[in-house]
């Protein structure tokens, strides 16, 4: 029988098990197909996909109605639904592509993604309290240093907050840049240090780890993650959790930016004038040094 662990859904996976005792050689052809490529699943019709298996074209239909389905588009419809909802976000990378674009199907691709943006920032209004943001502002006000550490795509993230709050002139490392020195990066953490956390998704075991050490070290521990997709052990000291779009949609990186970036501008109000002044000071050092002649 195929693998389609990391094909498709929960859903669809389960539909195949429940009748893998009644499925034809031409159904295991056609399931194949299908499954080794989700998008085009989605689209096609199914003398298409026939086709594609080398079986008969009215195949895909006996196919569907042996899954229970009246005909091969209730079927298609099934798996559309199957990628676009499914059992939250989806573990394959290929399977979260596929079920976007065949969300984007009646529209542009550029219009569903802004649309995906737009409703996962909106729904930040109602699932991010100003309070929260003032605890974390707070926090790194009152830090010796800033050890930021996200993996994945949030590196990046983690990358561009580290330059903010230098800029900003609070001492922050961006631990992901560092992984081949992480024990020299943490020897000399302290209660006086904030490490703050971004996981997405899951979070990895050398995060886990990392957060374990700030904790018998007492410094204090900020988190963003997903609702869902990351859980810290042990738990964060203060800990923003947000979705970043619903399964089929754009799972969005600008959610956490603009969270990491309301906590930067939101501490710039409560630190009498010192980001402005080291902003400043920063602009004009770099004026001066002649260094941006070389570097740009």
């Amino acid at each position: 029988m195929i693998d389609t662990k990391d094909a498709v859904s929960q859903a669809l996976q389960e539909l195949i098990a429940r009748n893998a005792t009644r499925l034809t050689p031409a159904d295991e052809r056609l399931l194949e197909v299908l499954t080794r490529d989700p998008v085009r699943a989605a689209i096609e019709n199914g003398a298409v996909v026939s086709s594609r298996a080398g079986v008969h074209p009215a195949s895909a239909v006996r196919l569907a109605r042996r899954l229970g389905f009246s005909g091969y588009p209730e079927f298609r419809s099934f798996i559309q639904s199957s990628l676009m909802d499914g059992m939250g976000d989806f573990e394959s990378p290929a399977a979260r592509m596929a079920a976007r674009l065949v969300k984007a199907q009646e529209g542009s691709v550029l219009s569903s993604v802004l649309n995906s943006e737009i409703a996962a920032l909106e729904q930040v209004r109602s699932s991010v309290t100003d309070a929260q943001i003032r605890s974390f502002a707070q926090a790194i006000r009152k830090s010796r240093k800033v050890l930021v550490f996200g993996r994945g795509h949030f590196g990046a993230l983690a990358g561009l907050i580290a330059l903010r709050l230098n800029r900003s002139g609070y001492a922050a490392v961006d631990l992901a840049r560092q992984m081949h020195q992480l024990p020299e990066a943490l020897a000399q953490m302290s209660g006086e240090d904030v490490l703050w956390l971004l996981a997405f998704r899951r979070a990895v075991p050398v995060m886990n780890e990392v957060r374990a050490i700030a904790r018998d070290r007492g410094a204090t521990t900020l988190a963003i993650t997903d609702l869902r997709g990351a859980r810290i052990d042990p738990a964060p000291d203060q800990h923003i959790a947000v979705s970043r779009g619903a399964a089929g949609e754009s799972q969005s990186l600008v959610v956490p930016m603009t969270i990491a970036n309301t906590i930067i501008l939101d501490l710039a109000s409560i630190d009498d004038g010192h980001s402005i002044r080291s902003l400043e000071a920063f602009k004009s050092f770099r004026a001066e040094s002649g260094l941006s002649r070389t570097l740009l």
